[in-house]
């Protein structure tokens, strides 16, 4: 892959003295802590160890030309002109990193760029986050901007919220971004504190499989959440002197959900307040290395996600239900958005094969078409791949 990107580079728009990089961002799956980014709290990510590839080459004018191997559109801008062009699909959101960082008061040239990825485009393990960040960590070193990383972080959030329009919160780009091989992330939302934890998963894989069922953010009711906890933290504010949903406790919120009017506000606000307790839990029990504690927390985040935040959906159900029924699974969740995507399931490793045969078989007996399983380790994060070693 490093080196297809390369090569189409060169085929794409010729081949010249200038020297081509190459620069690599992982995707990210969301372990646990679902929905609670934008309201403040804690969440559980790490990189996956497959992501987006990307070759690049200065130019000395103001085009950027950008092509993908994943998809037959090719794109040509002006940096002087840089605009949301529905057109432009995938590209939009290279464009608005490099939208940001002018607007942040960053100058460069153009360049040509090609991508190419081997994450499901749609199903939730965050493909815009990584071709996002690839562009600014390749632009940023590219051109000496010098940005410290979690800045980079921040802008590539702003432009998938200000350029795109989706409103997202920090986890994806933050993963992506500041991954660490063999580590999952404890990242609080509102002030970035983060802490790296060890994932020692010893006898036990990563297990994500997709529904198929393609969703995007902009299409599902995200947003639509996002305005209902707004709608909740209100009533609560009343009594509680707080900044967002996940600085009450489970405690406090027994006290006070009496002044939520709407019985479905007060749903979502409980899957945010127990769920942010939960991410707590669950690095608790990895430190004590007590998996299945962990993985009894995963089942109980997606009942929640289910029942109170009502994200998940037949397919995600299914998935979940059926994975649960087989030896060696300690945990299964939905992660991500919702309303399609992915689960993440903690598996015995020689229970795997078993694993992807019976709960590929169920899933298609009950919803009609297959799913898919990826095997993933924990990989590293966004940065610049040394091609001399390759």
């Amino acid at each position: 892959m490093k080196t297809a990107v390369i090569e189409a580079l060169e085929k794409f728009y010729g081949r010249n003295e200038v020297e081509i990089r190459v620069f690599y961002a992982p995707g990210r799956v969301n372990l646990i802590g679902e929905h609670t980014d934008y309201n403040g709290g804690y969440v559980f990510p790490c990189a996956l160890d497959f992501g987006t590839y990307a070759a690049i080459r200065k130019r000395n004018d103001k085009k950027v030309f950008m092509a993908s191997l994943n998809f037959d559109l090719k794109v040509e801008v002006d940096l002087d002109a840089l605009n949301f062009d529905k057109s432009h699909d995938w590209a939009n959101y290279p464009e608005g990193v490099l939208k940001v960082l002018q607007d942040e008061g960053y100058t460069f040239s153009g360049f040509e760029i090609v991508f190419e990825g081997n994450i499901p485009n749609g199903a939730g393990l965050s493909s815009s986050a990584s071709i996002e960040l690839v562009t600014a960590v390749a632009v940023n070193e590219v051109f000496n901007l010098n940005i410290d990383r979690i800045e980079l972080v921040k802008m590539c959030q702003k432009a998938e919220n200000t350029f795109v329009g989706v409103n997202c919160g920090i986890m994806d780009q933050f993963a992506v971004g500041m991954g660490k091989k063999d580590h999952a992330i404890l990242l609080k939302s509102d002030t970035l504190e983060y802490s790296y934890v060890p994932l020692k998963l010893e006898g036990y894989k990563i297990l994500i499989t997709n529904t198929n069922k393609r969703r995007g953010l902009l299409d599902s009711k995200y947003n639509e959440r996002r305005s209902e906890c707004e709608k909740a933290l209100s009533y609560l504010q009343r009594a509680l002197p707080i900044h967002n949903l996940s600085e009450v406790s489970i405690e406090q919120f027994e006290e006070y959900k009496h002044l939520i009017p709407e019985e479905v506000l007060v749903k979502r606000a409980r899957h945010v307040i127990t769920e942010n307790q939960r991410v707590l839990e669950a690095v608790k029990a990895l430190n004590d290395k007590d998996l299945i504690k962990f993985g009894k927390l995963m089942v109980e985040s997606h009942n929640s996600l289910k029942n109170d935040y009502e994200v998940t959906g037949k397919e995600l159900d299914t998935l979940v239900e059926e994975a649960l029924k087989l030896k060696g699974v300690i945990g299964s969740r939905m992660t991500g958005a919702g309303f399609g995507g992915c689960t993440v399931s903690i598996v015995k490793e020689e229970e795997v094969p078993d694993f992807i045969e019976v709960v590929s078989k169920n899933y298609k007996q009950k919803i009609g078409y297959e799913p898919t399983t990826y095997i993933t380790g924990v990989g590293e994060g966004a940065r610049e791949i040394d091609i001399s070693k390759e």
